[in-house]
């Protein structure tokens, strides 16, 4: 456990708590959007230039979803690498705007093409709405492989915290081919284990900007009832079996109260045969890939998560 916190990590925590900003889970949901939008273009790296960026509209499950569509310098025009990007915010708040300059970094760091739908939030829409959203989003990308350039053997999915949630599972329900064949899994700091009882909780669940408390907001509006705590499509961890998951890669931060849980995650893959490259700051808070205007690594984790990908793609097995 690490005993200090980063500079620039320690100087968001310090803002934060200078704001004196209600909790999350003391305003209703369209409240938290409205603040959490304000607040996140204060905290983001630089929105660096891609070759284009498109936003589209695809069919959905629930209706028509918007995806944002990045293609970054370098990219081949064809048979290139996909990424599906699933933005964070415990399924509540977030949209495409607020991981913006994330998406960039990947498509620039991986030379591909990077889509992020802009799935329905909780709690308007439950589990497992975003999920079949996000499904459907990456089918759109397998049918449409020739228009994007990308070699559907080459498609992997990524995302943060909720994000990482909602890719950990696809690349576990790509196994069955209930959605398209996934070649690797970039996780940054997932939510993997919705019951919320890990060490980890009592270490960090305040102070440390996500707290317990916002973290079971989140997750008491994503859920239809408490039975879903439990299924593995709300929580990987517990999947009778994760062996035959796509390569992972896994990022973890020291002050989250996520930290063992996608630690926990990333030695159950190991242990059921499945490669995993787990990077862990000891230093970091939860999002810090999300605050690179303070946090000097945040753009560099990107880059980790990229290098990781085209190793497994170079070394199979």
């Amino acid at each position: 456990m690490a005993d200090h916190l980063d500079e620039g990590a320690q100087c968001i925590l310090d803002i934060g708590k200078m704001a004196k900003a209600r909790p999350f889970e003391a305003r209703i949901p369209s409240e938290a959007r409205m603040d959490y939008n304000a607040a996140i273009p204060a905290l983001q790296g630089s929105r660096e230039a891609v070759a284009s960026v498109e936003d589209r509209q695809i069919s959905g499950p629930n209706g028509p979803i918007t995806v944002r569509i990045y293609r970054g310098i370098g990219a081949p025009s064809k048979n290139g690498p996909g990424l599906l990007y699933l933005h964070g915010g415990g399924w509540v708040i977030g949209n495409l705007d607020s991981h913006d300059e994330i998406c960039r970094w990947f498509a620039n760091l991986a030379e591909c093409t990077v889509v992020c739908p802009d799935y329905r939030l909780a709690p308007e829409h439950k589990f497992p709405a975003r999920l079949m959203e996000c499904a459907a989003a990456l089918a759109f990308m397998a049918e449409t492989v020739t228009e994007l350039g990308v070699d559907p053997k080459r498609l992997a999915v990524a995302g943060d915290s909720a994000g990482g949630n909602l890719a950990a599972v696809l690349a576990l329900m790509s196994r069955s081919g209930d959605v398209p064949h996934i070649a690797a899994q970039l996780l940054l700091y997932p939510n993997t284990d919705a019951r919320q009882t890990a060490e980890s909780y009592r270490r960090y669940g305040e102070g440390f900007g996500l707290t317990a408390a916002t973290m079971k907001w989140f997750r008491d509006h994503y859920i239809r009832t408490i039975a879903d705590v439990v299924d593995w499509k709300v929580s990987p961890l517990l999947a009778e079996t994760v062996a035959a998951a796509a390569p992972a890669f896994i990022a973890t931060a020291g002050h989250d109260i996520l930290v063992d849980e996608g630690m926990a995650y990333a030695t159950r893959l190991q242990e059921a045969g499945v490669r995993v490259v787990a990077r862990h700051w000891p230093d970091q808070i939860h999002g810090f890939v999300s605050m690179g205007r303070f946090i000097p690594a945040a753009r560099p984790a990107v880059e980790e998560a990229v290098a990781a990908w085209w190793n497994f793609e170079r070394n199979p097995d």
